[in-house]
């Protein structure tokens, strides 16, 4: 790849460990104040017994949380899929190339992210053959003589391809050979993640966590997992979906384990290609759902991934056609596949959250109350691929140039004539350079990290590191905003992101909104809160601009245009339109203390060239006419839920 001057215009910010600094470039934590020390002899009181010691601090430690950035879904050389590709790093590459060194690409080149270091990491390689396709690749190791293996690593494309289906095939089939899940072989990679987790952890600056993808795909319908450990104490062997492809049976796997002191969650992905099935209003297994399913469900998966590489599962126009921001990096077909999903309901996330309060307030429970977070995905051991200017997409070989994956014309021609720009690439020119999962957490560390998953007070991101703070409370203080102490006032008299507003009488909450640009990337345009509620027994949504950039107001639900733009000759953005900062304290005017409710924040930035007008651009050839030439970034908080008494 030829590395144009321009992919340095965005990321070039390391990652921020320590506490954020208030209002102004403000988001994060304040100052202690230490309490007066009384005076000497002033207390008779009989003396006691010596303080506990005070709690150990990393660097870096707010008890008001801080920001960080990581990368919750990584593949490398021990997942089937990404042997294939032609991907020979291992996951110590990954977190060096996660701490912000360079890593050679399955096609011969280095890459290396252009911005900051992460903050924290997991790997997380399929655990079904985990490991065995690189036996496979050993000519002298007994895999490789079957016949399901042969031309795998043939010089021949087509070779390879007709291979790759008939692993593929046996892998959904759950019919390869019993060789492929050995348990010296699973044992020798599950022990090379759990090693390099140890090895790359450095608390108060870089964390890793130990997990695997639970890989469940029935009839192609994609049900696929993250399992993330809370520490070192972990499982002999990964459970995976050729074990059971329910998740049902993943969740109470995971129960045992928590009964013998191995704490873990699971966040489930790309519901966009599950066809309506993540979120199904029954269980796999047809039977109703009722409490026990949803105790079950929130006690293992408190989150869900919502934007990552292969699309983002926010929303789909169809579900929100009064949303003018909803078609943002879809994918409309299955996962590694050309067939069309034909059912949106229960493969999107708000859609999901609607359903998931009226469920609660017809059947008094609710399985869709999840935190949101995002990931890559990428099968490059490269976490963190995100940066739109620096994309090499996910896949080693299969799309690792511009005209694999149809974003520059093919042969090396100069423009589109006679050739499709509809089929160039597949469908990897419907894939997204996203994302990335924030957490407020008091320090970069295992435990603090994990609590904040666990309550929920995380976000996610198309790429950019936007920080977003969200808090509902009925007696914040008048002049919250202007306040030094804003982020310790909020917690003290609201709730944040991820939490549950109770009704208090007679009293309407409030909310805070409060988000900062990424230095490195685009200005931010609008700050919105989108609500779900119950009227009439049915769900409804609605979409409220809360807070407009360049001093603009909001005029009915909307900021007006703030006209900003992208030359697409140099993807030069508008450097003088758009805010660092957006915030604001707002009240619901539809706010019904009887109407069950959730709400979350999404803040855009202004418009900024797409992946594949990078590409062209670095080409220096005429971009894809079928490809949306922009993009804009975004950040969408967890939801905070009204749960009204009666």
């Amino acid at each position: 790849m030829t590395k144009a001057k321009v992919t340095a215009l965005r990321y070039v910010t390391p990652a921020v460990v320590v506490g954020v600094l208030i209002a102004g470039g403000a988001i994060g934590a304040q100052t202690l104040s230490r309490p007066k020390a009384a005076a000497q002899g002033a207390s008779t009181a009989p003396a006691k017994a010596p303080a506990a010691k005070a709690p150990t601090r990393l660097p870096g430690y707010s008890a008001d949380r801080n920001a960080y950035y990581g990368d919750l879904h990584v593949h490398t050389q021990l997942s089937f899929d990404a042997y294939i590709f032609n991907v020979r790093r291992t996951p110590d590459d990954a977190y060096r190339f996660a701490k912000g060194e360079a890593i050679g690409h399955a096609q011969g080149y280095e890459i290396r992210l252009a911005g900051g270091p992460l903050d924290f990491v997991a790997v997380t390689d399929h655990a079904e053959y985990i490991g065995a396709i690189r036996e496979a690749g050993d000519p002298n190791s007994p895999l490789s003589k079957l016949p399901v293996t042969q031309g795998l690593f043939s010089p021949d494309p087509a070779a390879i391809r007709e291979a790759f289906t008939r692993v593929v095939t046996g892998f959904r089939n759950n019919s390869l050979p019993a060789e492929f899940d050995s348990p010296a072989i699973v044992s020798k990679a599950w022990g090379e993640i759990r090693d390099a987790a140890a090895r790359h952890n450095a608390p108060g600056r870089f964390t890793t966590f130990i997990g695997y993808e639970y890989t469940s795909a029935p009839d192609g319908r994609n049900l696929h997992r993250n399992v993330i450990f809370k520490g070192s104490k972990v499982v002999e062997f990964p459970y995976h979906s050729n074990m059971s492809k329910d998740p049902e049976d993943l969740w109470r796997t995971m129960d045992g384990w928590r009964a013998n002191g191995i704490e873990a969650l699971a966040i489930p992905h790309n519901s966009n290609g599950s066809d309506g099935l993540m979120f199904d209003s029954v269980r796999l297994n047809g039977k109703p759902m009722d409490k026990a399913y949803s105790d079950l469900r929130m006690r293992n998966e408190p989150l869900v991934e919502m934007t990552q590489i292969k699309g983002t599962s926010e929303t789909h126009p169809s579900l929100s056609p009064n949303d003018e921001w909803a078609n943002f990096e879809i994918m409309e077909s299955y996962i590694g596949q050309d067939k069309q999903i034909t059912k949106f309901q229960g493969g999107y996330v708000r859609r999901a959250l609607q359903d998931g309060i009226v469920m609660r307030q017809t059947q008094g429970f609710n399985p869709f109350k999840f935190g949101l977070i995002g990931a890559s995905d990428t099968h490059n051991a490269a976490p963190g691929t995100v940066e739109e200017p620096n994309y090499f997409s996910k896949t080693g070989r299969n799309d690792g140039t511009p005209e694999l994956r149809g974003s520059v014309p093919p042969k090396a021609a100069a423009d589109w004539e006679g050739a499709d720009p509809a089929k160039a690439g597949g469908r990897f020119q419907s894939w997204g350079a996203s994302g990335l999962a924030g957490v407020w957490a008091e320090e970069n560390s295992r435990e603090a990290i994990y609590a904040a998953m666990r309550r929920k007070e995380t976000f996610a991101t198309s790429g950019p590191r936007i920080k977003v703070r969200f808090f509902a409370g009925y007696d914040f203080p008048a002049d919250l905003l202007t306040r030094p102490d804003t982020v310790r006032q909020a917690y003290a008299h609201g709730v944040p992101m991820g939490g549950d507003l109770l009704p208090a009488a007679n009293k309407a909450p409030k909310f805070l909104v409060w988000a900062v640009r990424d230095p490195s990337s685009g200005f931010l345009q609008r700050a919105q809160v989108v609500k779900g509620w119950i009227e009439n027994g049915a769900a409804r949504e609605q979409v409220f601009d809360v807070a407009c950039a360049d001093g603009l107001k909001v005029v009915n639900g909307r900021c007006p245009s703030n006209g900003a733009s992208v030359d697409l000759k140099t993807c030069q953005p508008d450097r003088f339109k758009g805010d660092v900062e957006l915030r604001t304290v707002w009240a619901d005017p539809t706010f019904n203390p009887k109407q069950r409710a959730f709400y979350y924040v999404r803040v855009l930035e202004n418009p900024s060239c797409r992946w594949s007008t990078w590409d062209a651009l670095r080409a220096g050839v005429a971009r894809n006419p079928k490809l949306q030439p922009t993009v804009m970034e975004r950040a969408w908080s967890s939801p905070i839920w009204f749960e009204p008494t009666a």
